[in-house]
């Protein structure tokens, strides 16, 4: 383009030599030269437009899947890593890095490949064309090239850090958001709204003096530039202007040169912009391979290795301790059940109750022992077919925002299953009078978290939701204690019933929980105080004997 500058330059130049020609011929000729150049010159903006269409469809929509590729790959990671992950780190800060740094690593890939490439393709025709005008004046004007890259390196390393520091902190605000929203019961049941808004601007303002850190820094980039290409326009300029009066160069040659350092203009002002997102995307890119490169995963040894039933489950003198607080959960716990038995598992909060029933579904792996089922290891099963096989109620219920069908229906994969294995499930879990009652019965929506359920719905809900898939091995951790003991009675009287066919352990705090299993193990500090059924514990009048005797008064009351 700049060349068809030079030639209408050249036109003009002609006809003003020859001014005396006025005559209607030559005004035709130019006329018609500067129609030619003017179409020639669309043509190439049109193909140079059609080319940049191209670049932007190939190289953002590859971003775009690549995007997609990397948001799944961390996700299906976080699903594959072990419960200590998640303990460690905040949901917070597990959110931000598949959004946001995914986000700025799509910018590297996208606009700031497409745009380097735009640059060095651009730069190098144009010093090209440059050198082959005029080697010395070309020289003149790339002399602020070298002083711009130096600029950029300097200013590049300062961007990174603080392109880190930017992107924890809005990870810390992230979490606290997160928090501050999921316990908003406790929050205004507490009066705590000032406090949290105090904790927030607090938070906020971090973010504020880190983001405007970056900003300041990167506000360089474009003034630096712009000053050292207005540089080279003067140098154009003088030096051109000196070879123009030596009669080495015409003045096209002169606006060819300006052209080309407009041409220059935006690539060299993309370069900050650029390199700003290269060095975000380094920064999330180095948070995201925090995670990634994370082992903590709970290892499918045989995945060809399916489980058709549980028959038995025993522990061997199982030893546990946390990774993340080196608390010894279990001590030498040992037990064995066989189908149609109820384990009941009694003691203190902290004893170790919750790390058995991890354990069984192969959240933790033992450090030292052996779990069994079938005769055979657990590790020795496919992992996913051991958890299809376990119907597990967590004490801490979590019960997604959908409809209450939906919820039950979570326990299973098929999702065209008859409404009345969800309804017998559900009046197994003593939860179908109360969800009839609803103004939409089972389709009736329910909050984030169940929060608009009572605690003791929650609970019922989450226990159909582990029947209905029909568990060879049900665990019920500490999960009625939000029920009434007449409902609790009922239900246990119906998991009794229906037990003939698996493996039952019920933890709890409550003597009636666990009164009619076939064993039970009273847990302190991780280690087995007392093991027998409810008769023989009775008569041992220890640790179980006096808790009964307890809760038989508080009864009375």
């Amino acid at each position: 383009m700049p060349a068809i500058v030079d030639q209408a330059a050249d036109e003009i130049s002609n006809y003003f030599k020859d001014a005396q020609n006025t005559d209607l011929n030559t005004n035709n000729e130019l006329w018609n030269a500067g129609l030619k150049l003017s179409l020639v010159y669309l043509a190439l903006a049109f193909i140079s437009g059609l080319f940049l269409f191209l670049t932007r469809q190939t190289i953002i929509v590859m971003s775009r899947k690549i995007e997609y590729d990397l948001k799944n790959e961390i996700f299906d990671h976080y699903q594959s890593l072990s419960m200590s992950f998640f303990k460690k780190n905040n949901t917070g800060d597990l959110m931000n890095r598949i959004s946001e740094d995914v986000g700025k690593v799509r910018m590297y890939l996208g606009p700031a490949i497409m745009y380097t490439l735009n640059v060095f393709v651009l730069f190098t025709m144009v010093i090209t064309f440059m050198f082959n005008k005029n080697v010395s004046l070309t020289l003149y004007v790339l002399i602020p090239l070298p002083i711009l890259s130096f600029i950029i390196y300097k200013i590049s390393f300062v961007i990174n850090k603080k392109s880190e520091k930017t992107q924890q902190q809005q990870s810390m605000l992230s979490t606290f958001v997160q928090e501050a929203f999921s316990g908003i019961r406790v929050l205004k049941a507490y009066n705590r709204e000032s406090y949290f808004q105090y904790n927030f601007k607090n938070e906020t303002e971090n973010y504020k003096r880190a983001s405007l850190s970056l900003a300041f820094v990167n506000s360089f980039f474009l003034p630096a530039i712009v000053l050292l290409i207005g540089l080279s326009t003067i140098l154009t300029i003088y030096i051109g202007g000196i070879k123009t009066i030596n009669n080495e160069i015409d003045y096209g040659d002169i606006l060819q040169f300006i052209f080309y350092i407009n041409l220059l203009t935006w690539p060299f002002a993309s370069i900050g912009w650029v390199t700003s997102l290269i060095q975000r995307a380094a920064a999330s890119q180095k948070r995201i391979n925090e995670f990634l490169l994370q082992n903590e995963t709970i290892e499918n040894l045989q995945p060809e290795n399916q489980i058709n039933s549980i028959n038995s489950l025993v522990f061997r003198k199982v030893f546990f301790e946390y990774e993340q607080t080196n608390i010894k959960a279990l001590e030498n716990i040992s037990f064995e059940l066989n189908k149609g038995q109820t384990l009941g598992i009694i003691g203190r909060t902290g004893s170790g109750k919750s790390t058995i029933a991890n354990l069984i579904c192969r959240l933790y792996d033992v450090n030292i022992g052996n779990i069994q089922i079938n005769s055979n290891s657990i590790n020795e099963f496919n992992l996913f077919s051991l958890r299809s096989k376990i119907g597990y109620v967590p004490q801490d219920v979590f019960l997604f925002s959908d409809t209450i069908k939906n919820n039950i229906m979570f326990g299973i994969e098929n999702d065209n299953i008859d409404d009345q294995l969800i309804i017998n499930a559900a009046k197994q879990a003593q939860i179908h009078e109360d969800i009839m009652g609803f103004p939409d019965n089972y389709n009736t929506k329910i909050g984030e978290r169940g929060i608009t359920l009572s605690g003791g719905q929650k609970q019922r809900i989450s226990i159909a939701r582990a029947l209905i898939r029909k568990p060879n091995v049900l665990i019920l951790d500490d999960c009625l204690s939000a029920v009434d003991t007449e409902t609790e009675d009922k239900i246990l009287k119906n998991l009794y019933r229906n037990n003939k066919s698996n493996i039952t352990v019920i933890i709890g705090h409550r003597i009636s929980s666990v009164s009619s299993a076939n064993q039970i193990i009273v847990l302190e500090k991780g280690g087995i105080v007392e093991n027998g059924n409810h008769s023989e514990l009775i008569k041992k009048q220890g640790y179980y004997y006096e808790i009964h005797k307890k809760q038989l008064l508080e009864k009375k009351q």
